[in-house]
């Protein structure tokens, strides 16, 4: 399997979506761009994208622009070829809070990003972390709970995730989607490490 030379990370633009359910993927990315400090630019797409050194190659970070629904808009205008280098890093409801999923593959899950991706890349070979937000409480429109933050007792177990999504990533990047489902399967079980940063406003 080639190696992953972009990961594409799913949220809508703007500060009213900033710190919202639905923008995880744009989280873990910021996290890894502080990490390594990496510089956000206004890519083709629309997106912004940040360039990552890794040994003797380079793998760009990048945030579609393009609202959530038309992220594959963004992802076929910025030049990718080969979905088998692509890691898609997404929100997931159908997985509970603090709960992460890696696969080489699938279905969209429902997930409308995901699904705009699939139908502008004409293929589902592509690997997708999914972070688990869990369901919408009883009598909750899902679109209403997606596109809300999460409450002071959830935000620790969300920012634990995000940095634990952070850290797969770059196990990914590092060594490979194999190595990365690995060290998920160790780990299956653990709690979240729970980092108390808060989100930003």
């Amino acid at each position: 399997m080639p190696g992953i030379s972009i990961v594409c990370g799913l949220g809508n633009p703007g500060p009213r979506y900033r710190s919202t359910r639905h923008n995880c993927g744009f989280m873990a990315l910021d996290v890894l761009s502080e990490r390594h400090s990496l510089s956000w630019t206004r890519a083709p797409g629309p997106s912004q994208r940040a360039l990552w050194r890794v040994g003797h190659g380079q793998t760009a970070l990048l945030k579609p622009l393009t609202y959530m629904n038309d992220s594959g808009i963004a992802l076929e205008r910025s030049g990718i070829v080969e979905a088998g280098t692509l890691l898609v890093v997404c929100d997931d409801c159908n997985l509970p809070l603090g709960k992460l999923r890696l696969r080489p593959g699938g279905s969209s899950g429902g997930h409308r990003g995901v699904e705009s991706i699939i139908e502008h890349l004409g293929t589902s070979a592509f690997a997708r972390l999914r972070l688990g937000i869990g369901d919408p409480p009883p009598g909750v429109d899902r679109v209403e709970f997606v596109l809300s933050g999460f409450p002071d007792e959830e935000e620790g177990r969300a920012r634990g995730m995000i940095d634990d999504a952070a850290d797969l990533i770059e196990e990914a990047v590092r060594h490979g989607l194999d190595a990365a489902m690995r060290r998920l399967s160790r780990q299956r079980g653990a709690p979240s490490c729970g980092r108390r940063r808060r989100f930003p406003a």
